[in-house]
């Protein structure tokens, strides 16, 4: 039976500059700064430390089986969300807009009637769409071998959008 197994971080240049620069304006202010006992110094350098190891330990992974898809986005999951075969109406892969449909990257909510999104980079996902009427896309990478996964599985429901 074919697989699927993906897993992605947040690599953006541009979001790993913005937190080390953030980081590295904390540092300086607390060094060059007069000698303070001002908590929010102290909770502000925390931030500063704590927010970029948050995004270092980010990831998303998700599996594709015959039982179903299987999707975590740790830290924030401790396990798999899983979404078996039957309770999808439809599942495809699509390009998508991640600022103007959810907002951005992470796990989103899109009040426009998209549903969720979990997502790291990119602008390719797999659409699920649920017999309740719920939504869910996951970002990949590799949007063309989930197709192939898919269409291999019997799941690849195009016609349905």
């Amino acid at each position: 039976m074919p697989e699927f197994n993906e897993t992605q971080r947040f690599t953006q240049w541009w979001l790993w500059l913005i937190l080390v620069g953030v980081w590295s304006s904390m540092v300086y202010s607390i060094i060059t700064a007069p000698p303070q006992t001002d908590s929010a110094v102290y909770v502000s350098f925390g931030i500063g430390i704590l927010l970029p190891l948050l995004f270092w330990q980010m990831k998303l992974t998700t599996r594709i089986t015959a039982q179903g898809i299987y999707v975590r986005f740790f830290p924030f999951h401790f396990k798999e969300k899983f979404f078996a075969w039957d309770t999808l109406s439809a599942s495809y892969v699509r390009t998508y807009s991640p600022l103007m449909e959810y907002g951005g990257w992470g796990i989103k909510y899109s009040f426009k009637g998209n549903g969720l999104v979990y997502n790291t980079a990119g602008n390719v996902g797999l659409q699920l769409n649920f017999k309740e009427g719920e939504a869910v896309l996951i970002g990949t990478q590799k949007g063309e071998e989930i197709k192939q996964v898919l269409v291999a599985l019997g799941q690849l429901n195009e016609s349905v959008k």
